[in-house]
């Protein structure tokens, strides 16, 4: 591994994270903006947050959680309806056992959510009471899958995709580091901001240390974002990257931790997102395709998704810097 050692530049002291690189593995932030960090020393009820979990989860997952949960809980009842006695339910074909399992579950079905046909009804105190608590149980239940629905429909979200790489370009004359986003919803967004923060391994006094650098941005606000936006880092003197090569950047253990601020106007609050891009996916010697075009009669303007990641390999000018690497 190639070790950084440009120590004039004036570091990032305010990340959240440790400088001492033995203490710290993988990358600091994982490209779904989590930080890569696994918590112990507490309970496993304690570590989690049950409601920013079901909030965080992804929606497919969410909906078969809430469906499992759903009829596990009906079998459950239903063995307890069971084991209590199908004679204390009124209605039940006793003549299959499977069929009046089959029967029993649905009863609970119809406690649960107190659809209540009537076809079946409980006789007796202890299946009364079971039946009771289950509708009480039920109850509770779907008031809270109802504010978590809400809370998931009603959170504010940026709604923004990033490029799976970040690249190394020509750009006026020299070369500069770029990666793009764009939004993928019908969500207007003002007032957006981006911070781009590099983290990298240096070498002091025999022991490696992670140090991180703001990087300058050819723009870091604009006043509103409807296409795609390529945020631009010039590599000039400045730049930790001047005088890199691809293969100091193959070589070096590298991290750009990208943040982004943006004003939602519809739900009039600010929306963040986090990514981050590791040496691996950082591309030496490529442009993006333009990726918006106006449509037939030139009156809206196309932003194709599809081509968020679509570039061209393109050639590097001549850089006669010293190389930053040892």
């Amino acid at each position: 591994m190639a070790i950084f050692r440009k120590n004039n530049l004036q570091q990032d002291l305010n990340t959240g994270f440790g400088t001492n690189s033995s203490s710290t593995g993988g990358r600091f932030i994982n490209r779904d903006g989590k930080p890569n960090v696994i918590k112990k020393g507490v309970g496993l009820l304690n570590r989690y947050s049950w409601y920013h979990t079901m909030l965080g989860m992804r929606r497919g997952k969410f909906l078969s959680l809430l469906f499992v949960v759903y009829i596990l809980v009906n079998i459950l009842f239903a063995g307890v309806y069971y084991l209590i006695g199908s004679q204390h339910l009124a209605g039940i074909d006793h003549t299959d056992p499977v069929k009046e399992f089959t029967e029993i579950f649905f009863f609970s079905t119809q406690t649960f959510t107190t659809v209540g046909y009537g076809r079946i009804s409980p006789s007796g105190f202890l299946t009364s009471a079971v039946s009771t608590f289950e509708a009480f149980l039920g109850l509770l239940s779907f008031a809270i899958a109802t504010g978590l629905f809400y809370g998931r429909f009603s959170r504010p979200r940026i709604f923004l995709k990033f490029s799976d790489k970040a690249l190394i370009s020509p750009y006026r004359g020299g070369t500069a580091l770029m990666f793009r986003v764009a939004p993928y919803k019908n969500n207007n967004l003002s007032d957006v901001e981006v911070k781009l923060t590099m983290a990298v391994t240096t070498e002091e006094n025999g022991k490696l240390t992670d140090k991180f650098y703001d990087l300058d941005l050819e723009y870091g606000h604009i006043s509103g974002l409807a296409l795609s936006w390529t945020i631009v880092h010039p590599i000039d003197e400045k730049s930790p990257f001047f005088g890199w090569t691809s293969s100091d950047i193959a070589a070096t253990d590298i991290e750009l931790m990208v943040y982004v601020k943006a004003f939602d106007q519809v739900f009039s609050n600010n929306v963040i997102t986090r990514t981050s891009y590791i040496s691996s996916e950082i591309v030496w010697g490529a442009k993006f395709k333009m990726m918006y075009e106006p449509n037939e009669d030139k009156s809206k303007t196309i932003l194709d998704l599809g081509k968020l990641n679509d570039i061209d390999t393109v050639t590097m000018p001549a850089s006669n810097a010293v190389p930053a690497t040892a």
